[in-house]
């Protein structure tokens, strides 16, 4: 499965630095030729842990592609996976984050990033179909990285639960910053 995210994180990237429309095709692939090694984290054997493959590791590849062409620092680099849940309703979204910066360029600030698409329930929504209360949703001021082109800010979503709920949260950028690039610092962590 992860060797299939790879190929659809190179195509997004070429397909972001084209300047011409590029067909969703098989044919993409006739010009290149990716090495990804047998037993790699992009090209695991079992019984190796690949949950999250396409959801984080392809946030990882695409700032790692950006990058190594020198055209874009990370964005968020996660798809904030958040569930939480009872015995009666199950909700799950992705959180936006970040843009990264590049040469002339700044980030994008409160946005999905990459391989997520994603649209969060409206929060007029999401209180009246579950015991909740969005406390606040707002820009992370300052979060993006700095620099002569700074990065986009993350956001803060705070969630009140009014009854019992399991939580969970599938998310990268809490250990290890998103990079910045030629000189650009790092964003935030993702805990403010």
């Amino acid at each position: 499965m992860l060797l299939a995210v790879t190929k659809a994180a190179v195509l997004y990237v070429l397909r972001c630095l084209v300047d011409e429309a590029i067909p969703l095709n098989a044919g993409c692939f006739e010009p290149l030729t990716l090495v990804v090694p047998q037993g790699s984290l992009l090209n695991p054997l079992p019984p190796a842990a690949v949950v999250a493959g396409n959801v984080e590791t392809s946030q990882a590849l695409c700032n790692l592609l950006f990058a190594a062409m020198g055209v874009m620092a990370a964005a968020q680099g996660t798809m904030n996976n958040l569930t939480f849940g009872d015995e009666r309703s199950q909700y799950y979204e992705t959180i936006t984050g970040g843009g990264g910066a590049g040469p002339g360029f700044q980030g994008s600030s409160g946005v999905q990033t990459h391989m997520t698409n994603s649209r969060l329930t409206d929060p007029e929504i999401l209180e009246q179909r579950f015991p909740v209360r969005l406390e606040r949703f707002q820009l992370r001021r300052g979060s993006g990285g700095k620099g002569r082109w700074p990065g986009g800010d993350g956001l803060e979503r705070q969630i009140r639960f009014l009854a019992p709920m399991s939580v969970a949260l599938l998310s990268g950028s809490r250990r290890v910053a998103p990079f910045g690039l030629a000189g650009g610092q790092a964003g935030a962590l993702g805990m403010a």
